[in-house]
């Protein structure tokens, strides 16, 4: 064959495998869910129902199939009211499968002060803008694994969304499938550790983050979580998977030795660096394309407390 037009073929294959998430992208998608017409998605308001909305037209967006049934909207009761996880699956070459998390739902708004919106750009608008735009990234081709991406609901109200999806009969096979479940957390800002960098939380109970800095590209890297003391691998909705004994753990940017927006009216885009995330998801979708049921078979130590 023409070593030009070989090139040229090589060169088509790859664009199909995978597409660059641009920055417009991700300010877009990050934009929306932390504006005050969202009121701060907390759980049970229509905002909140919107923001299920949005995400699942996210996912019908990158023709992912739907987890199960008929509808992304995975339902659950909430003080007496149906909300919503979020769940779609693009199938890959192995039923083995990666699962991409974050929760979506925030605190809601105030009526004490001249800004009413808790926004969540990071809390976790951030981390659920990670979640789509790796959907982004994976829309043509295949990947050796399947991939799993999951919005929670209500973990600022207990992780009820992700107690709940995690019990769902029809998922049971599904789950036990999962590979490894990578939950995003607050990671709109620069971590400590620099750019194109990420810690996480429960670094010590198992070898998932060597497995992957051992095939990250482009000198991404996961750092050991610095806030032990906080206890955070116990705090956020890779906890409902742990379990189940599956591999989850959380992955974030935030310094929680000294951020002033958590929880706070000053989370809003100002905060975000949109240039570091969207860094982050391309390196992330980069490296997951290195990853096969083969080299990537994280598991846990004795350590980890399943209770």
């Amino acid at each position: 064959m023409n070593k030009f037009l070989l090139l040229i073929l090589l060169g088509a294959s790859s664009s199909l495998f995978s597409q660059k998430v641009s920055r417009e992208r991700v300010i877009e998608v990050l934009s929306h869910l932390a504006s005050d017409e969202m009121k701060g998605r907390e759980t049970g308001t229509p905002e909140n129902d919107a923001a299920a909305l949005y995400i699942a037209k996210k996912f019908a967006e990158n023709n992912l199939s739907f987890c199960f049934g008929d509808s992304y909207l995975v339902p659950f009761e909430y003080k007496g009211k149906v909300v919503y996880n979020v769940c779609g699956i693009k199938k890959g070459e192995s039923e083995k499968t990666i699962a991409f998390s974050a929760h979506f739902d925030h605190i809601g708004t105030s009526d004490k002060t001249e800004d009413k919106v808790f926004n969540g750009a990071d809390d976790n608008a951030s981390g659920v803008t990670a979640v789509i735009g790796l959907a982004d990234y994976f829309k043509t081709g295949k990947t050796d694994f399947s991939l799993m991406y999951i919005a929670f609901n209500g973990e600022e109200k207990g992780m009820k969304g992700s107690k709940a999806i995690v019990d769902i009969p029809n998922l049971q096979e599904q789950h036990q499938n999962i590979s490894a479940l990578f939950n995003f957390e607050m990671i709109a800002t620069v971590s400590q550790f620099g750019p194109n960098a990420l810690y996480m939380t429960g670094d010590g109970f198992s070898d998932l983050d060597e497995l992957f800095n051992g095939n990250a590209v482009n000198n991404l890297k996961i750092y050991p979580d610095p806030y032990l003391k906080q206890k955070l691998f116990y705090r956020s909705d890779n906890v409902s998977f742990v379990k189940k004994k599956i591999i989850a753990h959380s992955l974030s940017t935030v310094d929680m030795s000294k951020a002033k927006h958590y929880h706070q009216l000053n989370d809003d885009l100002e905060i975000v660096d949109f240039d570091n995330l969207t860094q982050l998801i391309n390196n992330f979708g980069k490296t997951v394309e290195k990853l096969t049921p083969k080299n990537f078979k994280p598991i846990y130590n004795n350590t980890v407390n399943f209770n």
